[in-house]
């Protein structure tokens, strides 16, 4: 006897449980961050910044990673400072950016050094 399998029904069973996760995942990293988990402050930022279960806010991922930031996550600082470069959700602002890739940098992270003199390289010009 031959099973038939409904792709259409298997994919909307997949999505929705997807939707489901990013629901759930965005309600505990709202109740992370409130908290002064500062990953979880990134981790929200960047859902808002990409679009991922909730709609993009490039305002909102702003500030949530300038929390992150504040609570000494290096990819809050990082991203952040990169908003300021290009003026997403936040206005163009090289002295800003120079400022978090520094304290990126001071956190321990490469790319925030190397952001870091490129900006200041930039500016000397």
């Amino acid at each position: 006897m031959m099973r038939f399998f409904n792709i259409n029904l298997f994919i909307i069973t997949i999505l929705s449980m997807f939707i489901i996760s990013c629901a759930n995942k965005s309600s505990y990293l709202h109740k992370a961050c409130d908290d002064g988990y500062a990953q979880g402050c990134f981790n929200l930022g960047y859902m808002y910044y990409q679009g991922e279960g909730v709609p993009v806010d490039f305002k909102k991922a702003g500030g949530l990673y300038s929390k992150a930031c504040d609570g000494g996550d290096a990819q809050g600082c990082i991203l952040l400072g990169g908003m300021y470069v290009v003026g997403e959700g936040v206005p163009v602002d090289y002295d800003k950016a120079l400022k978090l890739f520094k304290k990126t940098c001071e956190l321990g992270n490469q790319w925030g050094c190397d952001a870091y003199q490129m900006i200041y390289d930039d500016m000397e010009k």
